[in-house]
């Protein structure tokens, strides 16, 4: 399979814990961002348990001082979420129009990054790409790894 594989560095990952499992809550939170003039890259959510969720996201570095201000309005309005802001990481993002209707791409990515230990702390896919966000110490070891497997 011919696959082109790019990495993003400075990458900051959000993640909005115990945030009400609600719409509205998550429109508010990507339109109180997109007015700081803040470009979001991946998104994530958990399967709500009860009435609450997780939300991850990621911005890039240069983003980091305008996601805190946002955060801060965030919990003023919902005093229950847990905020966690882990800055510096990497994005792999492997694309291949072959991958759509293809088994076990995602197994093989996987299983390169286990081979050397990544710590992943975020996924997302599409029918044509898988992107991993990995701290930036894993980044060489993990890029070497996938290239490896394509």
């Amino acid at each position: 399979m011919k696959a082109s594989v790019t990495v993003r560095e400075d990458i900051t990952l959000i993640s909005l814990i115990d945030s009400p499992a609600n719409i509205d809550v998550i429109a508010d939170v990507f339109e109180k961002i997109a007015q700081a003039h803040i470009d979001v890259d991946m998104i994530s959510q958990t399967p709500p348990n009860g009435s609450h969720s997780s939300l991850s996201f990621t911005v890039g570095g240069d983003d980091f001082g305008g996601i805190l201000k946002v955060a801060a309005e965030l919990r003023e309005k919902n005093p229950d979420i847990k905020i966690s802001v882990s800055s510096g990481n990497c994005k792999i993002s492997v694309f291949s129009e072959e991958m759509d209707g293809t088994p076990g791409v995602a197994a093989k990515i996987f299983k390169a990054a286990a081979s050397v230990n990544s710590d992943i702390r975020m996924v997302t896919t599409s029918e044509c790409d898988l992107s991993l966000l990995i701290v930036k110490a894993d980044l060489e070891n993990t890029l070497n790894a996938i290239n490896e497997i394509l």
